[in-house]
This record gives C-alpha cells, structure tokens and sequence, in this order.
C-alpha cells in the first residue's frame, strides 16, 4: 500500500492509521479553517476538504488525508474549549444527555477528491461538579472538540455509544481504509 500524506497532527488519527497498517507521513495543514457550512457533517467536511487541499498542493501527485472531528449538542457545534472554563461549560453541558460526533475525511490526489462523514451518537453518565473539575484538571480536555477525548480518562463517563467508536476518537478507519482503494 503507498504511503499516504496526513494533513493532521493529532495524535488519535496517527494511531488509527498505524492499527489499520494504513502507511502515512505527517505534513501538518496550515489552512484557515473558515467554515461556510451550517450542518455539521458537511462543515467537517469542508474542513477535512480545506486541510486536505492546502497540502495537496504542495505535494499535488500524493495522496493526502484530511479530518476534522466535531461534537454537536442540541444543534450546536462544540469545539475545542479556549479555556478551563469553556471546558467546564461544554462538560456541563454533555453530562447526562446524549450528543452526536461528527468526523468528517477528504481524500485528494491531484484532481481526484472525495468528501465523506460518519457520525456517532454518544451518552455521557450524569457527572458532579467535583468529577468534571477533576477532569479538566488532567489537561485531557483542552485538545480535543467538545473537551473530551472518549479513548483517555473520560471513558468512565460514557454509559453508551451507537455508532463506529473510531469515528469518535477522530477517523472512522474502516471507511478510509475503503476509501483509499477508489481513490488510487
């Protein structure tokens, strides 16, 4: 299998590629993520889609893989916190409900491109003030959509999930590793 290029630095979709035996280079994107969309599988679509073409066109006969994962509640995007505090309001704000994770992936090679997402409910157990303080106190919460990563800490907080688990960790792997053989 060639070796493709991702567009992301997180340390999650590394590790996904390298279980899947998916070979890859990093070369980190350094697009503006601006988001023009307003339902969330195709603004992480258009993000994985910025990230993927802002590399691609350095390397334009490589294959390069872009991602951007989102948590959504109620209609709202959760991004990254800014802060301990925004992390303790998007927590607040999960603990005890169920809310969806999208993650959207770009393939691009050249002209070629494909543009998919995959999303995944997740409930989160109701949570005490003092649990989400302790939490945010790991410093596992300030990296990641929606303040937590589901594969660190916080998984004694999730009473269920209904979808693929990677496509909440930030790459459903199985699809991508479809994927790649269209694109080829």
């Amino acid at each position: 299998m060639e070796k493709i290029i991702l567009a992301s630095a997180s340390p999650r979709r590394k590790e996904l590629l390298e279980q899947a035996g998916i070979p890859f280079e990093v070369i980190v994107s350094d697009a503006d993520e601006v988001i023009t969309k307003k339902e969330p599988g195709k603004v992480v679509e258009e993000l994985s889609l910025c990230k993927a073409q802002a590399v691609a066109k350095r390397y334009p006969d490589r294959l390069v893989l872009g991602a951007d994962t989102v948590v959504v509640l109620d209609g709202e995007i959760l991004g990254k916190p800014k802060d301990e505090a925004d992390a303790g309001r998007m927590l607040e704000m999960l603990q005890g409900r169920t809310h969806q994770v999208y993650t959207g992936v770009t393939l691009v090679r050249g002209e070629k491109q494909v543009s998919f997402h995959d999303s995944a409910d997740v409930e989160v157990y109701p949570m005490s003030e003092e649990e989400i303080d302790g939490y945010i106190r790991t410093g596992e919460p300030m990296d990641k959509a929606g303040a937590y990563g589901i594969q660190g800490k916080f998984c004694v907080f999730i009473r269920r999930i209904k979808g693929e688990y990677n496509t909440i960790v930030g790459l459903p792997v199985a699809r991508v590793y479809h994927e790649l053989s269209k694109i080829r």
